[in-house]
């Protein structure tokens, strides 16, 4: 390295250039001494001697000072060597960060290329998923919708069929039930009542006819008037669907004439109930009633039957004058 850091010249140098002039004019005055004649006194090669000596502490210093610059030099020059060889590792040092800066800055810029690949791709997973979110939505509120659609139409189905219901129950109870007192009407009882018989005759064979007679109708209706009759027929019918079972049928036969069909039970057991029957239509609306019992043989028909209890009701009804 040739310059300090302040750009001056090195003080070393300047020392070398003095050494240099002062041994140039040495030698130069040693010369003119030496070209002097040979004729010269003694004096004078003494003289020569004599500046010769004194000149050589001169020279002496001269030569220490440039071993002490060259040596000055010498450790100047192995430590701009040592900063040579720092500054070439620094400097590799630094290529080698620069390098592996680039080698990461590609690394980050190709890293950030895949993550905003990546999260575009989640970015289009969720704007699919959203759009088949949406989608389900929408098919869900359709289903709903068909769903409500559904409800709605089998609740007019069920209510038609209510509808349907109840105008084929008024059908059957105009069809085949008295309008008044809800008992079979006659020609649908009698289909009731052989229904019953033959059922008896597959089990035990017990079945009784009951036919059965308001005493003194006439005079409640000639008296109370119509409507009063008619409260008195449904209390009848009322009273004896209380004490009979729900299978048992109970027939509108006649105006205030009555059928009813029991199965399984004696003749003592079902005059029994009609007894009961007799006190609480008494005591309900003030009149009683008569009543004709017949029990199943092995040939009868419904209408033998049926003739029988007529019969055994008029014998009642002589019996008690009414």
């Amino acid at each position: 390295m040739n310059s300090n850091r302040s750009g001056k010249p090195h003080d070393g140098k300047i020392v070398c250039a003095a050494d240099q002039e002062a041994v140039e004019t040495e030698r130069s005055t040693a010369d003119a001494d030496l070209k002097r004649p040979l004729e010269a006194d003694g004096a004078a090669l003494e003289a020569h001697g004599s500046s010769s000596v004194a000149r050589e502490p001169g020279t002496s210093g001269r030569v220490s000072a440039h071993v002490a610059g060259a040596m000055d030099a010498g450790s100047r020059s192995e430590t701009a060597t040592a900063r040579d060889a720092s500054a070439a590792m620094h400097d590799e040092t630094a290529r080698h960060r620069d390098v592996r800066s680039e080698a990461f800055d590609r690394a980050i810029a190709a890293s950030e290329a895949t993550m905003a690949d990546k999260l575009e791709r989640v970015r289009a997973r969720a704007s699919a998923a959203r759009v088949r979110a949406s989608a389900d939505r929408d098919e869900a509120a359709r289903d709903r919708a068909v769903a409500s659609a559904d409800r709605d139409e089998a609740a007019r189905y069920r209510a038609e069929a209510c509808a349907e219901r109840s105008r084929l129950q008024a059908e059957l109870h105009s069809a085949h039930l008295d309008d008044l007192t809800g008992a079979f009407r006659r020609e649908t009882g009698r289909v009731a009542l052989r229904h019953e018989i033959d059922r008896a005759l597959r089990a035990d064979g017990r079945f009784v006819i009951a036919f059965v007679d308001i005493d003194g109708m006439k005079r409640i209706n000639d008296r109370d008037g119509h409507a009063a009759g008619d409260h008195v027929l449904q209390t009848l019918v009322w009273t004896m669907r209380s004490n009979l079972r729900s299978f048992d049928p109970v027939v509108r036969y006649g105006g205030d004439e009555f059928v009813c069909g029991v199965g399984g039970v004696d003749i003592d057991e079902v005059q029994r109930r009609f007894e009961v029957i007799n006190r609480s239509v008494q005591n309900d609306v003030g009149v009683g009633i008569s009543v004709g019992l017949a029990g199943l043989e092995p040939d009868d028909t419904l209408d033998r039957l049926t003739a029988r209890a007529d019969a055994a009701l008029l014998a009642a009804k002589r019996h008690r004058g009414a």
